[in-house]
């Protein structure tokens, strides 16, 4: 039985030196070690031997699988090193060869007439501050002359959530809650940018918009500050042989309340296709604070006044771009967006 087993042992130390690859070493461990391998069959045929050899035979078959297993083991982690080495060869990278170009876009247009607006109204003593998109019917049109069954409501089709919530239809909500927050009364003077929504059915309007809306509230402020303040804002973001035009007209919550036009930046104010041969382009609303907004929200109309203003920034950015597609700020596209690297003027 000692020599059947020596040849067993000797028989596996060569046939696992002589193995190829990982599946033939695999094989030979099932042949030797398996339930139905050469040292396993031993084992269970130990019943026919006498009792005084059974332990010396089991000792002498535990340790030849040992060694058979150790002997495997050490084969696997050669094979596994050799296959390691190869799969790092065939890997390597060659740090020296020039790298692919990457394509990318550059600061998305809007964020670009976002930042600039900001800088300006900054530099002139303004606050940049923000207010909830999800906001209540109290502040985006009680608390800004537009009770419950206002006409004026019908203007600006909303996506109500409830009764009471809506997402905001105009940053202008914001100025109701700045005038709120500012417990003392001081002084306001702040801009306020970010998203609004709108429902629209018609196909060439977006339900959501960006808007910046501008409020000054003091004592003393006229209509020559919210011109002089309109004509520096309009100057900067689109030339400065921009001319401005004001129109009479209506929002609830300014009195008197006027349209802004401002020169056609392509044709100089000599009529072309943009301006619809006019040589004027609508841009924005405005007018003096009502004295009902300030009066719901704090303040004095017998001691202060204001003046508010709102420009659509996706209209402004296609305007200072030339942009002749809305649906262009919305694509992400990187052809369009790479137009705009390092083009700050």
């Amino acid at each position: 039985m000692k020599e059947k087993i020596s040849e067993i042992k000797a028989s596996a130390i060569k046939a696992i030196n002589e193995a190829k690859n990982m599946q033939s070493l695999n094989d030979l461990r099932v042949a030797y070690l398996g339930k139905k391998g050469k040292l396993t069959e031993i084992l269970r045929g130990m019943g026919g031997l006498l009792p005084e050899e059974r332990p010396v035979i089991g000792n002498l078959i535990n340790k030849v699988k040992s060694e058979v297993e150790s002997i495997i083991k050490e084969k696997e982690d050669k094979f596994k090193e050799e296959e390691l080495n190869l799969k790092l060869e065939k890997e390597k990278i060659d740090v020296t060869l020039p790298a692919s170009k990457i394509i990318r876009g550059s600061k998305h247009p809007l964020n670009r007439v976002i930042e600039e607006v900001e800088d300006l109204f900054v530099s002139m003593g303004y606050d940049v501050v923000s207010g909830p998109e999800l906001e209540t019917d109290e502040y985006c049109f009680e608390r800004l002359n537009l009770p419950k069954g206002h006409p004026a409501r019908d203007m600006q089709d909303s996506f109500y959530i409830t009764t009471e919530y809506l997402l905001r239809t105009q940053t202008s909500a914001v100025q109701a809650r700045a005038m709120m927050t500012n417990k003392e009364k001081t002084p306001l003077r702040i801009i306020v940018p970010g998203k609004t929504f709108r429902r629209e059915d018609d196909a060439t309007h977006s339900h959501q918009f960006n808007q910046v809306e501008g409020l000054v509230v003091d004592k003393g402020i006229s209509l020559a500050d919210l011109k002089g303040t309109l004509e520096v804002f309009m100057k900067k973001m689109l030339g400065q042989n921009t001319e401005l035009r004001f129109r009479p007209s209506y929002f609830p919550f300014t009195e008197p309340s006027y349209e802004v036009d401002v020169s056609c930046f392509k044709c100089g104010g000599k009529g072309c296709n943009l301006c619809k041969d006019t040589g004027w382009i609508e841009l924005l609303g405005s007018g003096i604070v009502h004295p009902n907004v300030l009066r719901m929200n704090g303040y004095d109309p017998d001691v202060y006044s204001g003046f508010a203003f709102g420009v659509g920034l996706d209209r402004l950015a296609m305007f200072k771009y030339g942009i002749t597609d809305i649906r262009l700020l919305y694509q992400n596209d990187v052809r369009f967006l790479k137009q705009f690297d390092r083009k700050d003027d």
